[in-house]
């Protein structure tokens, strides 16, 4: 049910690791929103705003997208305040703001910067941790503070659950990680009344900001008595050990060529996301292209209309070779261009990534 456009309109903070299906969520809440109208901003992890375009379509102008960097890591809650002020103006019609943080955001400095917004037309509306359960135990070996993230969660969303084969298992581990809500899903189906019910009392408000802005400030004043005169960069963040990647060609790609880069891409390399073109091999279809670890996968969709018919894709991984890889996908982007004729075989490596195809895998 929506709110009253009388009452404080709540800022829910939408977090979770790399891949963990966020986006996916959130377009399945602006796409069955029912009367309640929701406005997003999102944070990108690069300088090609991949989130941000894949809701821009469901939201329009409630749509505000910080990209190539991470929200966390502003200095102040000036630019966030100013959006965030937008989206909550009467004539916006807003009932529930959603921050889709990036997937190398730290959840805690997120609550901050809302909880020290000094709009009064919202309020902190609590923090959703999104949860990929087919890789909840590579997550947790690789970022152990993952657990913190959960322990400060009032509603945890378990997805994937379908890729999970020990779904119950996680169910089990997560549970006793969190004091808020837990809630299964696939495909990041979840009911949107969800966003409104999540909502933490008065104490753990309290106890959340008092810890944080602690912490923050601990962080400052370590920053001054080194006599650093940078922003501080928080060496402790999940981004801190992450290299990104950003790469657009106007040159529609190989598929042979992709699919070889792909199936050879290095362990390092643990995200890729955004759309693919393929020239003739496709001509009415972008591809957006979706790996979490070796995990693949590519969703034809119509180009928009009007739309560059380009390729825009970021990749994201721990001591990754930016150039060497970027040089790899230009070589996909040249062999296009040495590519007189198609064949109907060409695209074969692709399609058996796409959900329903025969002998679909899912993994390289």
């Amino acid at each position: 049910m929506a709110n009253s456009r009388s009452a404080q309109i709540p800022v829910v903070v939408l977090a979770g690791f790399l891949g963990s299906g966020k986006t996916t969520l959130l377009n399945h809440l602006l796409h069955r929103s029912g009367g309640s109208r929701i406005g997003a901003v999102v944070n990108d992890f690069g300088s090609i705003e991949i989130d941000a375009m894949a809701v821009a379509g469901a939201l329009g102008d409630s749509t505000v997208s910080l990209g190539n960097g991470c929200l966390c890591c502003a200095v102040d809650a000036s630019e966030l305040d100013t959006y965030l002020a937008r989206l909550a103006a009467p004539a916006a019609g807003i009932d529930v703001i959603v921050i889709e943080a990036s997937g190398l955001a730290e959840p805690q400095e997120l609550v901050r910067m809302v909880l020290a917004s000094e709009q009064p037309e919202i309020r902190y509306g609590g923090l959703v941790e999104v949860v990929d359960a087919a890789e909840f135990d590579d997550t947790r070996a690789r970022h152990p503070e993952i657990d913190r993230h959960l322990a400060l969660a009032d509603l945890v969303v378990v997805n994937k659950l379908d890729r999970a084969p020990d779904a119950d298992r996680v169910l089990g581990l997560v549970h006793e990680r969190t004091e808020g809500a837990v809630l299964p899903a696939t495909y990041g189906r979840i009911d949107p009344e969800f966003l409104f019910d999540c909502r933490p009392s008065e104490e753990r408000i309290g106890q959340l900001s008092f810890d944080d802005l602690h912490d923050h400030d601990e962080q400052d004043d370590h920053d001054e008595q080194d006599g650093q005169g940078e922003p501080d960069t928080h060496p402790a963040h999940l981004h801190s050990a992450y290299d990104t990647l950003s790469f657009t060609s106007d040159t529609p790609m190989d598929p042979r060529a992709l699919m070889r880069f792909l199936d050879a891409r290095p362990e390092g390399l643990y995200r890729i996301k955004g759309y693919v073109g393929f020239g003739a091999h496709d001509p009415a279809n972008r591809y957006a292209v979706h790996a979490v670890g070796r995990f693949l996968r590519f969703q034809p969709e119509p180009w928009p209309p009007e739309a560059d018919r380009r390729t825009q894709l970021v990749l994201i991984g721990t001591g990754i070779d930016a150039d060497a890889l970027g040089k790899e996908l230009e070589a996909c982007r040249s062999a296009a261009q040495e590519t007189a004729e198609t064949d109907e075989q060409a695209m074969w490596g692709v399609l058996r990534y796409v959900p329903g195809s025969e002998d679909e895998p899912g993994t390289p």
